[in-house]
């Protein structure tokens, strides 16, 4: 049998069969000896062939194949330095939920989430969210990140889950689609899964207001269909983002706005770093790129890992 994985729990996955059946399914041991080095070998948005077993009675799934993956997100684990947790597979689109405070988003943690989703084809909206919550400053801050990041070349949207000021709009984006929702813990990625699709129910929780920071309340990832002709990939918060697998000499490939002048540069092998006559330097003497996307580039160029390490799935 052929099926779509919708949830993973670890040793668990389940399944929706091209029939439209839920089975819970497990793997066969093999997957985990065959040089993958991802804490997870299945994840959620596979697409997985199954065979049916009948265990005391009720019946259990064990996979045996999975298909070549169209795409994917992947990041560093949490605890294990080699190894590398694909948070889901198969993604039309990444919605990465943003506020400027309550909890903050820096460009750090975003910059590291577009150079994943650029190098494994994955495209990528920005939502900021919460803009029923800020004063005129903060609104400020805002269209100014907006900005930069339209100027990069990615689809920015302003949003409010609570008040539903612009959910129509990603409504539009998610038909016919696959939609993976990311960002921290708290910036309202269930408020808004639940404005959009509201018979979900998704638990949702406070800021904590002592570290400005959500609780988390999604253990892993889940995909569910919707009524519109969507299904929404949910996601657990993260607090860090670990990229992995991307050579230095490809990672400026990932930043849209370097590799549209790129061929400008003196050297075909240039770094952007102390070369002689390169166009990313220049375009950010100019303010045409923007410091701190460079300095992001840099961070990452360098092996900075921004703490990623402290952000760790809760433990079910």
């Amino acid at each position: 049998m052929k099926g779509i994985v919708y949830k993973s729990t670890g040793s668990w996955y389940q399944v929706k069969s091209e029939a439209g059946t839920f089975y819970d399914c497990r793997i066969k041991g093999k997957f985990r000896i065959k040089g993958i080095k991802s804490t997870n070998p299945v994840a959620v948005g596979d697409r997985v062939e199954f065979d049916i077993e009948d265990k005391e009675g009720a019946e259990q799934g064990v996979i045996k194949k999975i298909d070549e993956r169209e795409n994917y997100i992947i990041r560093k684990s949490v605890n294990l330095s080699k190894q590398t947790h694909i948070i889901a597979a198969n993604i039309d689109q990444v919605f990465l939920l943003i506020t400027l405070n309550n909890p903050p988003t820096l460009t750090t943690f975003i910059d590291r989430f577009l150079v994943t989703a650029e190098a494994y084809h994955v495209k990528a909206v920005l939502l900021f969210n919460k803009v029923d919550t800020y004063n005129e400053d903060e609104l400020l801050e805002i269209k100014y990140l907006a900005a930069i990041y339209r100027n990069a070349g990615y689809d920015c949207i302003g949003i409010s889950a609570s008040t539903g000021k612009n959910v129509d709009k990603v409504k539009d984006m998610m038909l016919g689609k696959t939609s993976m929702f990311a960002g921290h813990s708290g910036t309202g990625k269930s408020t808004l899964i639940n404005a959009i699709e509201p018979g979900l129910n998704l638990k949702t929780s406070q800021i904590s207001e002592q570290h400005k920071q959500g609780q988390h309340t999604t253990t892993f990832a889940e995909m569910f269909d919707l009524n519109f002709d969507a299904r929404i990939i949910d996601t657990p918060g993260i607090k860090g983002f670990g990229v992995v697998e991307i050579e230095r000499e490809e990672l400026g490939d990932y930043f849209p706005e370097f590799f549209r002048i790129k061929q400008d540069c003196k050297f075909h092998n240039c770094l952007h770093l102390e070369e002689p006559k390169c166009a990313i330097k220049d375009a950010l003497e100019e303010g045409e790129i923007a410091w701190s996307r460079y300095k992001s580039y840099l961070q990452i160029l360098e092996g900075e890992e921004d703490n990623y390490r402290t952000d760790i799935y809760p433990k079910k």
